[in-house]
């Protein structure tokens, strides 16, 4: 009997070591109106437990013993925002390089991105061998400060050598022949999704042919590894499309998108990813943006880049360029065709190609997308759950986070401001938290 009493003794006090424990690593949200990512209308007064780096329950009046509260009343909490098309690590002041891709460089990347309430970024064909032995993995596992990092490996282009340094790794088959040891060397990677470059650079660069395309596409498939295509052209996102495509990475910008495309790509799942800002950063610093001066974007600059893009010669540059006129009306069709394409209901995703040179600033550009969708008509909302719920299924991680629902990791921006009454209030950022820790004040705390 006696030992049985210990027993029951020593079970109690380790019943009770554990749930002192659980309340420890506990936090309750309360009073906050909160957007939970899927769409609907805000929840108003509602409070938010997290227990052990995900949320335990949403709702009101929530009670839970030895949690530490926190009072957010008149404040509106969202879920982080995830880029599905980023690039990451070749930054450095004015330069974009293959020789400014060290682990430093990358964390720093990865830490802005976090300051800007940005928690997952998918980089879109341009890493290195550096990520591949354990960093990117320990980014996606939460292991390393900043956002999580997922990549799609080295992707695959033309034989032509052009674009630059930066993406000299990329995959270059020159027959369908080719494309089955390419995409052997790159699944070993295990890569998020497959980029394809099929485009023309305005002209400047051969096109990738159907065929190889095809094979590409086929390959990845037989994998299980889904495949996303670099264009420009509508023509080229119908024969993409056609031939299983499973994600456009770009706006489509040269015509508006018609009704049988609409139809193929909501039967086909393809999903959209519209990059609106890389195509206003194409003309607009030409026209004195009404961000030019905000401490918001300036703080996401690389050092030299604010005074680079406001030199008055640097504007005229871009004002007097053949491809001025050409980008501008690019961008005016890329915002039709989102409303379409939206409309249609074809998933569309955040995406902004931030990153890959010094005027597609980091985590900036992230907010300044939602901003343009919401210009070209979605609402808010809808903007939203673009860049929470739908980026995060892009990324295949929607299980974890993209909504603060139960069981979701704890991943959240505090605002101070309501974001649907003004989709820049996103950029009123009180604190940034992964996985129920506080991990930023924001860009400006700094």
């Amino acid at each position: 009997m006696k030992k049985l009493h210990l027993l029951f003794v020593i079970a109690s006090c380790l019943c009770i070591a554990e749930s002192v424990a659980q309340s420890a690593s506990s936090v309750l949200l309360k009073n906050a109106m909160v957007i939970d990512g899927n769409g609907g209308p805000p929840l108003e007064n509602t409070d938010i437990l997290i227990s052990d780096g995900r949320i335990s329950a949403v709702g009101k009046g929530i009670k839970a013993n030895g949690a530490r509260e926190i009072n957010l009343t008149g404040k509106t909490v969202m879920p982080s925002l995830v880029c599905a098309h980023a690039h990451v690590g070749t930054l450095k002041g004015t330069t974009s390089s293959a020789d400014n891709y060290t682990r430093e460089n990358l964390l720093r990347h990865l830490k802005k991105y976090q300051d800007y309430g940005v928690s997952a970024v998918l980089a879109m064909g341009t890493d290195r061998p550096l990520i591949f032995d354990g960093f990117r993995d320990s980014t996606a596992a939460g292991l390393l400060p900043g956002a999580r990092l997922y990549s799609a490996g080295y992707g695959f282009n033309t034989p032509d050598p052009n674009p630059g340094s930066w993406m000299n790794l990329l995959l270059r088959p020159a027959s369908p022949s080719d494309v089955p040891a390419m995409m052997d060397k790159l699944a070993a990677l295990k890569p998020t999704v497959v980029k394809i470059w099929v485009d023309d650079h305005g002209g400047n660069a051969q096109k990738m042919k159907p065929e190889i395309y095809q094979a590409i596409i086929n390959e990845a498939h037989k994998r299980n590894i889904r495949v996303a295509a670099h264009l420009f052209y509508v023509e080229d996102a119908r024969k993409l499309t056609q031939a299983g495509i499973d994600i456009i990475a770009h706006s489509i910008r040269d015509k508006e998108v018609d009704q049988d495309l609409l139809i193929k790509m909501k039967q086909k799942n393809v999903l959209y990813i519209p990059t609106l800002s890389l195509d206003e950063y194409q003309f607009i610093y030409a026209q004195s943006p009404d961000w030019i001066n905000d401490p918001f974007f300036k703080a996401s600059l690389e050092p030299g880049v604010y005074e680079m893009i406001t030199d008055k010669a640097y504007g005229e540059r871009i004002r007097n360029s053949a491809d001025y006129q050409r980008n501008m009306s690019a961008f005016k069709t890329a915002s039709i065709n989102l409303k379409k394409i939206h409309d249609a209901g074809i998933t569309v995703a955040l995406g902004t190609d931030s990153g890959a040179f010094p005027v597609r600033t980091q985590g900036f550009t992230e907010h300044l997308e939602m901003e343009l969708m919401v210009k070209s008509g979605l609402t808010p909302a809808q903007a939203i759950t673009v860049s929470t719920r739908n980026a995060s299924h892009a990324l295949l991680a929607d299980k974890d986070f993209g909504t603060l629902e139960k069981g979701k990791k704890a991943d959240f921006i505090v605002l101070s401001s309501n974001p649907l009454t003004d989709i820049r209030n996103t950029r009123r950022i009180e604190s940034v938290w992964k996985e129920g820790k506080e991990v930023s004040k924001g860009p400006l705390s700094k």
